[in-house]
């Protein structure tokens, strides 16, 4: 009878297991892709558009539902190229805002002014719309503020949204990136443990090699979220060493001593043809199922990186029943289960 009993108990927890446990939520690209359209419709974005106005509205209105706070960051900016003064935001969402371990996702929200990679003098000076370069980071980070609404993070989450990236001088770094410089040198929040920066990461033909300055910045987090990648199947992300790139996490880190990493496909669409800062860069040459890929990867850092030997609370989805989240505390060496919870009853 004991031993009926004990292998009862056995196969009820692979039931569980097999059922009622999913070890993170889903990230959707189906529905990232279309928030990448979405942006899109609006037209270009660079800063004083009208499409510039109405994706702030948009960002702001996808995040209220489900972010725990979120804020603007107001800064103005003298442009080199025209000697205007631009007034900008970043875009703050946070989740979980009093955890000890603080992470941040960060994309810049801006497209380019101009097309100056256009082949054609008289197209060089036209905005472009931005589909990779700008709406594919703000697509994964809205769709990542859902996931993260469902089911709250146990660390703290920053969702970033930097603004006048993209309104550089090519050959001057430091007139790129005003927003992350901008946060950085006053960082409306706690200082986080590290940094993850995503830029164009829509791409149809997806590759996303290491970047050079990643790996001297963080390199124990680009080890680790590679090696996941590669664990996960997730076959865009190329394990070589490849270009140094000047983005948004080179002042996080410089200025604000964060440790930061830049996920990007800087080949685009391949090392044969050019759609960066054209007027080719179009949702059409875009694709949900390369969003899914860097979207799946971000939400298993969040859900899966602090993941402690010993007693771990974690939150379990009743995927083939009904469909709640529960809390279990659990052994993450044994697999033992001490004690559940509804969701919002204490462990």
């Amino acid at each position: 009878m004991k031993v009926y009993c004990y292998r009862s108990f056995i196969i009820s927890f692979f039931l569980i297991q097999l059922g009622c446990y999913s070890n993170v939520p889903h990230f959707d690209g189906d529905d990232a892709y279309d928030m990448l359209v979405a942006q899109c419709d609006f037209g270009p974005r660079n800063p004083g558009s009208d499409g510039y106005y109405l994706c702030l509205d948009y960002m702001i209105a996808n995040l209220e539902p489900y972010a725990d706070d979120i804020f603007l960051q107001e800064f103005s900016y003298l442009e080199k190229r025209s000697k205007k003064r631009y007034e900008l935001q970043n875009v703050i969402a946070r989740f979980n805002p009093d955890a000890k371990f603080q992470t941040i996702i960060s994309c810049h929200w801006d497209t380019r002014p101009w097309a100056d990679m256009e082949d054609s003098r008289r197209d060089k000076n036209k905005p472009i719309i931005g589909a990779n370069d700008g709406a594919s980071g703000v697509a994964v980070m809205l769709e990542l503020a859902k996931v993260l609404g469902q089911k709250p993070p146990e660390i703290g989450v920053n969702l970033v949204f930097f603004d006048g990236e993209d309104m550089g001088i090519p050959g001057e770094n430091e007139t790129y990136c005003q927003g992350s410089r901008f946060f950085a040198k006053n960082l409306p929040i706690p200082k986080p443990n590290e940094a993850i920066n995503l830029d164009m990461v829509g791409d149809k033909q997806l590759v996303l090699p290491i970047e050079r300055y990643s790996l001297e910045q963080h390199p124990k987090l680009v080890r680790y979220l590679w090696d996941r990648a590669r664990e996960m199947g997730l076959d865009a992300f190329d394990g070589r060493v490849d270009y140094a790139i000047y983005d948004d996490h080179i002042p996080l880190y410089e200025i604000a001593g964060i440790p930061s990493i830049d996920i990007i496909d800087f080949k685009y669409p391949n090392s044969y043809s050019n759609f960066w800062h054209t007027l080719d860069d179009l949702p059409e040459n875009c694709s949900g199922e390369s969003l899914e890929q860097v979207g799946r990867l971000m939400v298993d850092y969040i859900y899966n990186r602090k993941n402690p030997r010993g007693k771990h609370s974690e939150f379990w989805h009743h995927v083939a029943g009904c469909r709640q989240w529960f809390k279990v505390l659990r052994s993450t060496s044994t697999h033992e289960i001490f004690k559940t919870a509804k969701i919002k009853e204490d462990l």
